[in-house]
């Protein structure tokens, strides 16, 4: 495997700028997720490793070496597509085998290299099968498969499991996930779903305007978002403005202690689950929505601000009541009304 980098690339189509100055580094053997919303870059960027686009400005490098203008065959890049891309005129043995077979690998190593993937995808009984017979998990493995044979220097997974239903793509994101770590591959996963991206990736890198916004692990895109973009677009945040002085920050209804050194106004994002019940504010009750562990709630604060609570699931709410509430200001971020970057960070 290989490592990956991305230097200063900017993509134009005509006026439109897909992608506009990213820098990125996949390390060798590491899972990067590439997140954000419709038409932020994350496709372009993957097409642009695979060989598909050649950038407008920038360089890629596979281990140093420049390959930003190397035609996609000679990258030995693999790729798994949303729509699978397999041949329904051929075996699940020979889509697995096809790029094997173009570099002009011996047939009994083709057939061999097949059949320890497929082994390893647990679909080794499938091999002689025609790909239109198989379930939509059981292509993606076909997918997989065909991509990992030919032993590629990264492999780039292309939004994997759109239309798959949930059960079956809890299933696959355990599986390829353990099989990524387990086989040390060096790849790219580009997905719209960041629970997946959270569950699969070791790093993610948030796009948005064609711009990387913040690269870190999970948990720090989580708890340590870069700006307010970051802490709206990956999970729930609920944000509040404030002012703040000698380290507290008046909200207008309560006041939260923190370290903060800025004076003035500042926002503060809030997830679900920094709030507690028990707590001095009031918080009217306007939806629950029940999700079997837990109970979201849309609540009303005392200045109009509507925001979402993570309760227990057992909890007995309904649209009216009143709640008592609170803050805890170690876990909110803190971020400049102006610039909307992360000012504070309480962990």
């Amino acid at each position: 495997m290989s490592s990956v980098r991305l230097e200063s690339i900017r993509k134009v189509y005509g006026e439109e700028v897909a992608v506009d100055g990213i820098d990125l580094e996949i390390q060798d053997g590491e899972t990067l997720g590439i997140v954000g919303p419709s038409g932020c870059g994350k496709t372009t960027t993957l097409r642009t490793i695979a060989g598909f686009e050649t950038p407008t400005d920038g360089h890629v490098t596979f281990d140093g070496i420049d390959v930003t203008h190397v035609p996609p065959e000679k990258r030995n890049v693999g790729l798994v597509f949303q729509s699978y891309a397999l041949f329904e005129t051929k075996t699940v043995r020979k889509n697995v085998t096809f790029g094997l077979q173009m570099r002009d690998v011996p047939k009994a190593e083709r057939r061999k290299r097949a059949d320890e993937l497929l082994e390893l995808l647990d679909i080794a009984d499938l091999a002689d099968r025609n790909p239109a017979t198989l379930s939509g998990g059981q292509q993606q493995r076909v997918g997989l498969a065909r991509a990992l044979a030919i032993e590629p220097h990264v492999l780039l997974l292309d939004e994997p499991m759109t239309g798959l239903d949930a059960e079956l793509k809890l299933k696959l994101r355990d599986e390829i996930g353990s099989l990524l770590d387990e086989l040390d591959v060096t790849a790219l996963y580009v997905t719209h779903d960041q629970e997946e991206a959270m569950a699969m990736c070791d790093r993610i890198a948030v796009l948005n305007d064609g711009q990387v916004e913040q690269v870190g692990t999970p948990d720090r895109i989580y708890r340590q978002p870069a700006n307010e973009f970051v802490a709206t677009f990956v999970g729930t945040s609920n944000i509040l403005t404030g002012t703040a002085r000698n380290g507290r920050i008046d909200l207008g209804f309560t006041e939260l202690v923190t370290d903060i050194q800025e004076t003035g106004e500042v926002t503060v994002a809030a997830r679900p689950e920094d709030f507690s019940l028990g707590g001095p504010v009031d918080a009217t009750v306007l939806e629950t929505t029940y999700l079997g562990q837990r109970m979201d709630l849309r609540a009303e604060l005392p200045d109009d601000s509507v925001v979402t609570i993570h309760v227990d699931g057992d909890a007995d709410y309904r649209a009216g009541d009143v709640v008592g509430v609170e803050i805890d200001p170690e876990k909110i971020q803190i971020f400049s009304t102006g610039t909307r970057e992360r000012t504070t960070a309480v962990t």
